[in-house]
């Protein structure tokens, strides 16, 4: 059906209706993404607020239950991604879009009701034009004129001459008043043509345009709303991974590897206590056949686990060397009281980590020799990389002074040779700590393998001096899961199942760097690809 002839302001008013209800819609979705983006806000804080830093925080790490909240916080800082890509695909794809074409409904609505008011305007001074053509007046004095003739004729006191210029009078009245008539009913003609072209042709033609524009506002809405959900729906496999990760935290967690871990991680070496003797007092008191006790009490200490907190039922499976120095027995693990206090103050700071319990103090050691070795490994590949930077500049001078790496090689070199020191030094603790030959053998055997890494060519990194400044190297590869279009700035496109490189991993925000295959490099969202191993 068609939109009646006779309702303009009926149909002005609901198509103003129609774009209230748009621009409702467009602020709806406007402060939907507004709730969505603070939301995402507040989950990023939330992540940040609760990650691990710091050396404590790393060695904590190494138990599932921890890895497993740090890898939860991380799903969730993803998942926070996901809301954000809610709120700008909300805003692009309705808000943006819509607001666009309302404002070409506007105009195009206003330049139709502008026409239908130009013809109506038309009509009404085409009717004001016929009304002034009515003859009614001059009828009634062409009919007065004739009836004057009729008394003159009658009178027998009128002359001739009279009767004649009365007759001549209604004759012109009579005929200004057949042309006025007929005027009147050309002008009539052209009113009823106009009145049925304005109602028949115009008008219907302009409540047409109106109805498809209001009809094509309608599924333009339609679609938006439609949008709204399916907004939500793409990310839904994103976000159900996000989940998906956040229980695999939770059951990857295993109770009996992080005591095992513990365990390991804080052995102290320390023998269990000795029983104590009994002492006859009938017979004297008798000096205690230990060679390392000094006036050693008559009366046991108490033992206890922990200085702070007062602890029961500890599980049997926690061995008792894993109590601190502080807690055994005088005499066991520890010097007489007034020489333990003049070693405690020296013992704090010591290098050499000797104020640690022999297994956690070649933990300490090993760790330092790893990396100080992993030190030095670096400075003899920068070392072996000048000297054949040098070499190149000898033989040809025009690519570079030689000379200009003379401070360069002399500081690398210092380097090594403190670092050597160094290495030297802790080797020998840990020796000392391990108790002789047989760490030295190790100890040798590592420093040997380091040398040999640092003498084989096939091991230096840098292969063309060219690019020894500022090389970025990978730091891994991932396939994308997802395709993405990078539309802002920094920003790059990728495809699915597309092989990238990683340049940069996510520092936590819910973006990494990537190259593609064909030397593209921008930042995606880390949850769009997976990690190959």
């Amino acid at each position: 059906g068609k939109w009646g002839w006779d309702q303009y302001d009926v149909i002005d008013k609901h198509t103003q209706s129609g774009l209230d209800l748009a621009e409702r819609y467009i602020k709806f979705v406007k402060e939907r993404s507004e709730i969505e983006q603070t939301y995402a806000k507040l989950l990023r804080n939330l992540t940040k607020k609760y990650l691990k830093r710091g050396h404590k925080d790393e060695q904590d790490c190494k138990y599932s239950n921890y890895a497993s909240f740090q890898d939860i916080l991380a799903e969730l800082n993803d998942y926070a991604g996901q809301r954000e890509l809610i709120a700008e695909n909300m805003i692009e794809s309705i808000c943006n879009n819509l607001s666009k074409y309302l404002q070409e409904l506007k105009q195009e609505r206003k330049n139709h009701l502008s026409d239908a008011r130009k013809a109506q305007q038309s009509l009404d001074s085409s009717l004001k034009h016929l009304e002034s053509k009515r003859f009614a007046k001059e009828w009634a004095e062409a009919e007065k004129t004739v009836q004057q003739v009729e008394r003159l004729e009658n009178d027998p006191n009128s002359t001739k001459l009279d009767v004649e210029k009365a007759k001549h009078v209604a004759n012109a009245r009579t005929r200004a008043a057949e042309e006025c008539r007929n005027d009147y009913a050309a002008e009539l003609q052209k009113y009823n043509k106009e009145q049925n072209c304005y109602y028949y042709v115009e008008i219907p033609q302009i409540f047409n345009k109106l109805q498809d524009l209001d009809e094509n506002r309608i599924r333009k809405m339609a679609e938006g709303y439609c949008k709204f959900s399916d907004i939500e729906k793409n990310v839904l496999p994103i976000i159900s991974r996000c989940l998906e990760g956040i229980t695999a935290a939770g059951t990857k967690i295993d109770e009996k590897q992080d005591s095992l871990l513990f365990i390991e991680q804080n052995k102290s070496g320390f023998e269990r206590p000795a029983d104590v003797e009994f002492e006859d007092y009938t017979q004297g008191i008798k000096v205690s056949n230990s060679d390392t006790i000094l006036n050693q009490p008559k009366l046991r200490p108490k033992l206890r686990l922990f200085r702070k907190h007062k602890v029961s039922n500890v599980h049997s499976r926690f061995h008792l060397d894993l109590l601190p120095v502080a807690v055994l027995p005088l005499g066991i693990g520890r010097r007489p009281k007034e020489e333990g206090k003049k070693r405690a103050q020296s013992r704090a700071a010591a290098e050499d980590f000797s104020h640690l319990p022999p297994e956690q103090r070649k933990k300490k050691l090993q760790a330092k020799i790893d990396d100080i070795s992993k030190d030095l490994q670096k400075e003899q590949d920068q070392s072996d990389a000048l000297e054949k930077m040098k070499d190149v500049y000898v033989k040809n001078s025009q690519l570079g002074d030689p000379a200009r790496l003379e401070p360069q090689i002399c500081q690398t070199n210092q380097k090594i040779g403190h670092l050597k020191g160094e290495l030297a030094k802790y080797e020998t603790w840990l020796s000392e700590a391990v108790g002789g030959e047989e760490s030295s053998n190790n100890t040798n055997n590592n420093s040997q393998h380091s040398l040999e890494m640092t003498s084989d060519p096939s091991q230096n990194i840098y292969t063309d001096f060219d690019e020894f400044d500022d090389i970025e190297m990978p730091v891994g590869q991932c396939t994308a899961l997802y395709t993405f279009e990078g539309n802002n700035e920094g920003t790059i496109s990728i495809m699915e199942g597309e092989l990238l490189t990683v340049m940069e991993k996510d520092k936590g925000d819910g973006w990494m760097r990537v190259l593609r295959a064909s030397g593209e490099e921008g930042y995606i969202p880390s949850s769009y690809v997976k990690i190959n191993a």
